[in-house]
């Protein structure tokens, strides 16, 4: 059975005396959530915060990316060993708002998955497709060659010890979001395409929805038996919607 995984991607939202007010809320609310594992992953500056505040609870946190390398003349980056430093759990990586701002490539993001996972954090890698290529029918052949990118990088085995998360580009930040039907289709055939290479790690891996999963919308989605839980955008932003999603999972 998989543990569902509800994770925060506060993306570049935040100040110091807002952090402490969420975080504040979301461990008041916590001890609700009775299926889920949850997680947060804020701006770098504010992880210690994170750290000071959820040690000791049920919530875990990470970085919401990772450098390649491991240390150097890498002006702006941060190693997975730094990461670590501060109990970092999960990273995120392969966001399509890195794949489309900052040009990252499917070998780029293959590389940063096997980086996180030598670093000993659990990658949260992200998959996805367009409106345009979804209108094209060309979305199983796009999460299919990022999926492989990774398989082919550091083999399927490491793959398991991560996580992925489907993010349909269209629905990221729009309001929009895939119906439960949409989203459990491309989630089994992620599955599918692991088990091809390896039905024991197909059956363990947890893949995430990501697209503008809401407090309205969660329990349908999360009722579906591919979609292992959430990796929540702007509703991460608000404890109670945020809670609210997370007991979702308890059925």
């Amino acid at each position: 059975m998989r543990q569902p995984l509800v994770a925060g991607n506060w993306k570049m939202n935040g100040s110091l005396a807002g952090v402490r007010e969420l975080l504040a809320g979301i461990k008041a609310g916590v001890d609700e959530v009775e299926t889920a594992e949850v997680a947060v992953c804020p701006p770098f500056v504010y992880i210690p915060e994170a750290q000071a505040q959820l040690a000791g609870t049920a919530v875990a946190w990470g970085g919401q990316d990772l450098s390649v390398h491991e240390s150097g003349a890498y002006t702006g980056e941060v190693a997975g060993s730094m990461l670590r430093d501060f109990d970092c759990k999960y990273v995120i990586i392969g966001h399509s708002e890195r794949r489309t701002y900052h040009n990252e490539s499917d070998e780029l993001v293959a590389q940063k998955f096997t980086a996180a996972h030598k670093a000993g954090l659990v990658p949260i890698f992200c998959i996805g497709e367009t409106l345009e290529e979804r209108e094209s029918g060309i979305t199983e052949e796009v999460v299919a060659r990022q999926v492989d990118a990774v398989i082919d990088h550091c083999g399927v085995e490491t793959l398991g010890e991560g996580v992925i998360a489907y993010e349909p580009v269209w629905a990221i930040g729009t309001g929009k979001t895939a119906t439960p039907e949409q989203a459990q289709e491309v989630h089994a055939f992620i599955r599918g395409r692991v088990a091809a290479k390896s039905p024991q790690v197909a059956e363990g891996l947890r893949i995430l929805y990501g697209g503008s999963m809401k407090p309205g919308n969660a329990a349908e989605l999360l009722a579906k038996p591919d979609i292992d839980g959430g990796l929540i955008g702007g509703a991460s932003l608000d404890a109670g919607d945020f809670l609210a999603i997370c007991k979702a999972a308890n059925g």
